[in-house]
């Protein structure tokens, strides 16, 4: 685990709700489903034969991205744009307020459309989705003054509510010189900071004076009228993002490099590489969006940059493994850096650490199943038990007595096998998810901490008193006893070993 990621995880742990103003380029995106499996007789082109025309996918896209995004990690986000008077305008207001984001600072034109964007996806044997085809519905031509004014007027009246500002552009007309110019000047006095992702223009201008700006390397070479070279991509990344910083006065600029993660320049600093994971990348769609809206809650919260830019980047390395976009639960991205943190210690997680990635796992509607017990000397009968107790659920924790404890339960010359060892080995069976060493006599304290869905025990506790069971009705934990091979149980195979080594004899498999 690296030290950047240790000090993301301990951020993440005091990350706050904050409050958040989307301004910007609102959008309708619009998504509808068929399979693509034959050309036209009429023309080569492809036929979409869609099931159910009434089937249209619709999300709040552009600026909505980020709000919705936002909402998810925990900002309470109020959205200032324009939306045309039409039904495209009803739907975006439907698909904001279903991501948790307040609709009432949205400017109606009635002399513009609301800005849609609808694709065509094909799926190949019922699979695979890709966009086909995109229609936009669109005007780029600049706002009057009423709806300018009515748009200042709106920002005015929420400035004094939030803690952070994200300003999206589209270039779809909201973004103008005048109104960035304002905004700048009021956050300024406010003491308010400004994050923009930027639209792809020449003249950055007038974002001149926000917080933070993260053009992407296609952006921010057309913003400096520099061509990278492919092979040399960070190191003159770090040139343009320097270029940026100090022709525009912004506090931070973060340049995002796709599988090369971003680079990040501060004022009064030497710019800085942090990478990322390679992912598998599906769909680049709400990727940028992505980053802004996670940059947003880690200012609002006071984390340092490279924290924060850290953050980011896994955040929006989890968006491109998703084909169009998704939002993601605080939990999840927390749960997404600690698997990466940890991916070097296997399995194996202290209970703190656990709790955060059960919250990911219960968010996403995975079914926990808990499981313990000394497991010393690993044999097939365990094997068995905790592929059937896998079955049960959708993640598999195992709890693993500690030295301590399985000495007192199995006599002063147990376990046979250290604790580390034993859970390094559970950890290799694809039954199992998690393993955690836990100190106390009993799992009650661990069935209060996480919670599970289900409760497996062995077999041979048939005819026995299980300790926990008053905790497990408390919790309303459902309770399974599994499997049991008779003869097959560490204490039998090592007393086995010891009398065989104890006679000479050999030893031979039974």
């Amino acid at each position: 685990m690296t030290a950047i990621e240790d000090r993301v995880l301990e951020q993440l742990r005091s990350w706050k709700p904050f409050r958040l103003l989307v301004i910007g380029d609102f959008m309708l995106d619009q998504a509808l489903s068929g399979d693509a499996e034959r050309l036209s007789p009429d023309a080569p082109v492809p036929v979409l034969a869609v099931r159910d025309p009434r089937a249209t996918v619709d999300t709040a896209g552009g600026a909505g991205n980020v709000a919705v995004f936002a909402a998810a990690l925990g900002g309470r986000v109020e959205c200032v744009g324009v939306i045309g008077d039409d039904h495209e305008g009803q739907l975006l207001r439907t698909a904001l307020e279903r991501g948790n984001c307040s609709t009432a600072g949205l400017v109606v034109d009635s002399s513009r459309p609301t800005t849609t964007k609808r694709s065509l996806i094909g799926r190949a044997q019922h699979r695979h989705p890709q966009k086909m085809f995109r229609i936009d519905v669109e005007s780029r031509d600049p706002l009057n003054d009423h709806v300018h004014g009515r748009i200042l007027s709106a920002i005015e009246a929420r400035l004094d509510s939030c803690d952070v500002v994200c300003l999206e552009d589209y270039t779809k007309g909201v973004c103008t010189l005048a109104l960035c110019a304002r905004l700048m000047q009021l956050c300024k006095a406010k003491k308010i900071p400004v994050l923009v992702d930027p639209a792809a223009i020449h003249d950055y201008a007038r974002y001149r004076g926000a917080t933070v700006i993260t053009p992407n390397r296609t952006e921010a070479e057309r913003a400096t009228g520099r061509i990278v070279d492919p092979a040399n991509v960070v190191a003159e990344s770090r040139e343009m993002a320097t270029q940026l910083l100090k022709s525009l006065d912004f506090d931070a600029v973060v340049i995002t490099l796709d599988r090369s993660g971003a680079v990040l320049a501060v004022k009064e600093s030497d710019p800085i590489h942090l990478p990322t994971i390679e992912r598998q990348v599906y769909d680049v769609a709400g990727a940028g969006d992505m980053v802004l809206a996670v940059l947003a809650g880690a200012v609002a919260n006071r984390i340092p940059w490279a924290e924060a830019v850290t953050l980011a980047n896994v955040a929006a390395g989890m968006e491109v493994e998703v084909f169009g976009v998704r939002a993601f639960s605080l939990a999840e991205v927390q749960a997404q850096v600690m698997r990466l943190a940890r991916a070097s210690s296997g399995k194996t997680r202290s209970r703190a650490d656990l709790l955060v990635e059960i919250r990911a796992h219960r968010a996403a509607g995975r079914r926990i199943v808990l499981t313990n017990g000394c497991f010393d000397v690993l044999h097939a009968g365990h094997v068995s038990y905790l592929r059937e107790a896998r079955a049960l659920g959708d993640i598999l924790i195992v709890g693993v007595n500690c030295d301590a404890r399985v000495r007192e339960l199995k006599g002063a010359n147990r376990p046979i096998y250290g604790e580390a060892d034993r859970a390094e080995l559970l950890g290799e069976l694809t039954s199992v998810d998690y393993v955690t060493i836990f100190e106390e006599a009993t799992a009650e304290q661990l069935l209060r901490d996480l919670v599970p869905d289900v409760y497996a025990k062995g077999g041979d506790y048939k005819d026995k008193e299980i300790t926990e069971m008053a905790v497990v009705k408390e919790l309303g934990t459902k309770i399974f006893l599994l499997g049991f091979r008779p003869g097959l149980s560490t204490t039998s195979i090592v007393d086995r070993v010891r009398a065989e080594f104890i006679r000479g004899g050999n030893l031979s498999p039974s």
